[in-house]
């Protein structure tokens, strides 16, 4: 596509690590040069602190060249909504995935600030295995292919308790200055990408695509909360295009 940036950087959502955009980059072929980095309090950067939304901006914007196209899944949406703000001018077009600006209401993000807490000190307490079978069971991922859940629960399975503890802390919703008065300032082309199924972020993702200036809202048929998962082909066609393929 012309006067698209050849970088892609991909950053994924809580629980996970820059594998979970394997199939993604596989039907994006040459299309781009993909980056997938781990992020702190995940994988091979579990160990690496502290874990806010400052400190894995720097990582991003030091792994990344001057000007790149940016997505992100979940919590990688919103750290990459927040990147796009922070530093729009290294930002050529923005993917967010089944993602949120976070909670504009001060007691309800009190509120999640506190669970988000308890869960870190939960999984701090019971180790991975009892956590992920957990995680696993949510009802936003209730509908996932038995090979789709098979691979996410395994990836949960191998990472570190105090890493996702870190994250649930630093980087999760209740963490999050919510940036819905922001969303205005977005210049670049924002795709927005949910999941058919996915109720809840797509009535979000209408929301937000009314807020920013030059944003088109997917929805991706038979698609649940996790679409690059689960449609990675039609993921990559929209992270590739902004449109299905014809």
């Amino acid at each position: 596509m012309s006067g698209m940036s050849a970088s892609l950087v991909l950053l994924h959502g809580f629980t996970q690590t820059g594998r979970s955009w394997a199939a993604t980059t596989a039907a994006l072929g040459e299309r781009y040069r993909a980056l997938a980095p781990d992020l702190r309090g995940h994988g091979s950067a579990a160990a690496a602190r502290p874990v806010d939304f400052a400190s894995v901006h720097a990582d991003v914007l030091a792994l990344a060249p001057d000007r790149f196209a940016l997505a992100g899944y979940s919590m990688g949406g919103r750290i990459a909504l927040a990147l796009a703000l922070a530093a729009p001018e290294r930002i050529e077009r923005l993917t967010l995935i089944s993602a949120s600006p976070g909670i504009a209401d001060a007691a309800e993000r009190s509120a999640r600030r506190t669970a988000d807490a308890a869960l870190a000190d939960r999984i701090e307490g019971e180790g991975i295995e009892a956590f992920a079978a957990r995680w696993s069971a949510l009802p936003l991922f209730a509908g996932q292919s038995p090979a789709v859940s098979a691979a996410a629960h395994a990836m949960r399975r191998g990472q570190s308790p105090g890493g996702l503890a870190a994250a649930l802390r630093g980087l999760g919703t209740g963490a999050m200055e919510p940036l819905w008065e922001r969303l205005s300032e977005l210049a670049m082309p924002v795709t927005l990408i949910v999941g058919e199924r996915d109720a809840k972020f797509r009535a979000l993702g209408e929301r937000m695509a009314g807020a920013i200036p030059h944003a088109a809202l997917h929805v991706v048929p038979g698609a649940g909360h996790a679409p690059q998962l689960e449609a990675p082909e039609a993921v990559a066609e929209l992270l590739y295009s902004g449109s299905p393929s014809k």
